[in-house]
């Protein structure tokens, strides 16, 4: 029980940095994948959405496992 709270919150954790490091900023990429943000001084790098979509992706799965697999009397 303990570990399928954990899966769902690194699923919440993982999507939240997708969004805050790729998705907000999807349109201002440039040729080379990089965005400079002026405001923050910070550049964000395309490559970045892929690695945080990708770990949200496979924690969301053990937690489908775990949740599919858990006994049914504690459903």
């Amino acid at each position: 029980m303990i570990t399928m709270l954990l899966s769902f919150a690194l699923t919440l954790a993982f999507g939240y940095a997708y969004y805050a490091q790729y998705f907000r900023w999807r349109g201002c990429f440039n040729e080379m994948g990089r965005c400079f943000d002026p405001v923050e001084g910070v550049v964000y790098h395309a490559q970045s959405g892929a690695v945080w979509l990708a770990l949200a992706c496979v924690a969301f799965a053990i937690f489908l496992y775990q949740l599919r697999h858990m006994p049914r009397a504690r459903r």
